[in-house]
Order: C-alpha cells, then sequence, then structure tokens
C-alpha cells in the first residue's frame, strides 16, 4: 500500500496488466480459429458441366425460369401463383419424379431456391439444376 504524503488515506490501485493480457490471448485465439471452424462448415460440391444432354425421361419434369423472371414448366406458361398447383398435376402420385430447374444465369437464386422448395414439399424424388456444356 502506498500512502498519499498530505494524508493518511491508502491509495487502492487494481492491476489490470494480467486482465488484458488474458484477454489479447483470447482474441488472438478467436482470430485464429475463426476462419478454420468457417471453413469446415462450408465445404460446398460444385456441380460441373462436362456434357450438357438433355434429359429425355418421361419421369423428368422441366421448370424453365427466363432472364425476366418468367417460369414456364415442359413449355407451358405458369403464373408464379400456380407453380405449385401445375406441378402437382405435372408430378401426379409418381415417387420416382425427377424435377429439373434450368434457369437463366441472371435470375435470382431466390426463384431458383422457391422452385426447388416447392418440388421438395411435393415429395420429388429428385432434383436438378439444367446445365450447358462449357464450349472447348
Amino acid at each position: 500500500m502506498t500512502f498519499q504524503a498530505t494524508g493518511r488515506k491508502p491509495i487502492v490501485e487494481m492491476n489490470l496488466i494480467p486482465l488484458i493480457d488474458v484477454s489479447l490471448i483470447l482474441v488472438i485465439i478467436f482470430m485464429v480459429l475463426t476462419p478454420i471452424l468457417i471453413h469446415s462448415q462450408l465445404t460446398v460440391k460444385l456441380p460441373k458441366a462436362e456434357t450438357g444432354a438433355p434429359s429425355a425421361s418421361p419421369d423428368t419434369v422441366n421448370v424453365q425460369i427466363d432472364r425476366r423472371g418468367n417460369v414456364s414448366i415442359d413449355g407451358s406458361a405458369v403464373r408464379w401463383g400456380g407453380l405449385e398447383r401445375e406441378l402437382v398435376l405435372r408430378l401426379g402420385k409418381s415417387a420416382k419424379k425427377t424435377v429439373l430447374v434450368q434457369a437463366d444465369k441472371s435470375v435470382a437464386v431466390d426463384k431458383v431456391v422457391a422452385v426447388l422448395d416447392i418440388s421438395k414439399k411435393l415429395g420429388v424424388a429428385k432434383l436438378g439444376i439444367g446445365v450447358t456444356a462449357e464450349a472447348p
């Protein structure tokens, strides 16, 4: 304890250096571990388009989304509000049907996800995203 020169009151000081040292060590540990944890959780296997052969199976329902966001099923135009009803009619009771979504590359992802979500809700066996072959 130290005393002030004019009075006899003790000056009590808390030593913050150990607290700061521990805090900085924890920050460094979290900075090192965070990218490793994020990278291990975001592993995505992207599809490769070596061949772009169209599916000619009768069990495949093709859903096309053009650049303006208009949707069509097997070539016939459908409104977004009637998409689920039209898919129910096309898919029927078969659990072996496949839905292939072919979207223009400028289409927003949320529209593709909406089609995939509706299809999954209807119990489609397989979902796919249509691609074209890369030019050699």
